[in-house]
């Protein structure tokens, strides 16, 4: 498997992180160079191994299944999960380096949310009950409502979980993001009081694809792997047929205005820029960089000068704030008013579940695609609205 770089500087990298209450929790790191190792058959001596699960675009991760129904997921970093299936035990010499998650897939604690999608798409939701953001700041109904009935209990950020009350609900599997290597004495608490720690690291791929294929692993995890393999090719096959169309190559601003007033662009070859350009378009922000985060802050004159002949402008009130018309946009940026995608009516907003509907990325670029070539009546974004003018 393959091992996993304008007027004005960029004065200031911005991660999501620091723009919902949830943001700790929205993974949106760019890609790696490093991928999953083939480890072969190192689960135990007493498995056979009957299938290597082949991605189409995931590099992060890798699948393994043997006889008796038991599966091995390895992630990027090395980790070894054995799913042990419900009445069954893992064999007996199983290497320690190996956790192992046993079904029923109950009690986990999700603090990678945008992973709750998967779940909830497969109809493995009820295998979460802990979560690191409260009900107010879920966006995906199955969520919601769950939190609402109690199904679902808040148990603190992924930098702050309630130990105890993962404890006394005997949590089975922590579903942490990339955030929690920030905060590794966390992690080794969990794994102290015997809460294996599983790290999502689908906001690594290199392919909007890619981020959508970790479906495959928690359906591995939940035993739903059958639905997880056919949700995911629906995906896939609505990015084939936008792939056989033809590219309008019309120009795309994607940003929002934060309270300082300044543009917030995605940094060049994130994974929403190349949804835009997978479905025809092109990103007006070119080359830029910053670090290791997926938002760059650029100077008026600079965005000004970018952005003000795009044909189409995608404000992202996701993360920027609610808004419902041209004019409360514009109340954010006056330069806007002189924008050629504002004057033509070619503006378009991002609903408040782009970012954790992550198993859609087919349904997300479709949306960019209906967009791009003016067919929104025909094919009704989901992502997407147009404010009011």
């Amino acid at each position: 498997m393959k091992k996993l770089s304008a007027v004005f500087l960029i004065v200031l990298s911005l991660a999501f992180a620091g723009c919902l209450n949830n943001v700790d929790n929205i993974q949106d790191s760019n890609s790696s160079d490093v991928s999953v190792s083939d480890t072969g058959n190192s689960a135990a001596d007493e498995l056979t191994l009957i299938e290597h699960v082949e991605n189409e675009y995931a590099e992060q991760f890798s699948i393994d299944r043997y006889e008796g129904g038991f599966s091995k997921i390895t992630t990027m970093n090395g980790e070894e999960f054995l799913i042990v299936p419900e009445g069954k035990t893992p064999p007996e010499k199983l290497d320690e380096s190996i956790t192992v998650i046993e079904q029923p897939a109950e009690n986990f604690y999700l603090a990678a949310t945008a992973a709750m999608g998967h779940f909830a798409e497969i109809g493995a939701g009820n295998s979460i009950k802990f979560s690191s953001i409260n009900a107010d700041d879920w966006y995906i109904d199955y969520a919601r409502e769950a939190m609402k009935s109690g199904e679902m209990v808040y148990a603190g950020k992924y930098r702050e979980p309630d130990y105890e009350l993962l404890l006394t609900g005997k949590c089975k599997l922590a579903i942490e993001s990339t955030m929690i290597e920030h905060s590794p004495a966390v992690k080794e608490k969990l794994l102290e009081l015997g809460i294996p720690v599983f790290i999502d690291y689908a906001s690594y791929e290199n392919h909007p694809l890619g981020r959508a294929e970790w479906i495959k692993v928690y359906g591995e995890i939940t035993g739903k792997s059958a639905e997880a393999e056919r949700i995911f090719d629906e995906q896939a096959a609505k990015l084939k047929l936008i792939e056989n169309s033809e590219k309008t190559e019309k120009t795309v601003a994607f940003f929002y205005i934060n309270s300082a007033g300044q543009a917030v662009v995605r940094k060049s070859g994130d994974y929403i820029t190349k949804m835009i350009e997978l479905a025809g378009g092109k990103y007006v922000f070119e080359d830029l960089s910053g670090g290791g985060l997926s938002t760059v802050v650029i100077e008026p004159e600079a965005f000004y000068n970018a952005a003000k002949d795009a044909d189409i402008v995608i404000y992202n009130s996701t993360i920027g704030g609610e808004v419902d018309s041209l004019e409360s946009i514009v109340a954010k940026c006056s330069l806007l008013s002189d924008f050629k995608a504002f004057k033509d009516g070619n503006v378009w907003c991002t609903k408040e579940n782009l970012y954790q509907e992550s198993i859609k990325f087919g349904e997300m670029i479709n949306d960019f695609h209906s967009v791009l070539t003016g067919k929104t009546e025909e094919e009704p974004p989901v992502f997407l609205f147009r404010p009011k003018d």
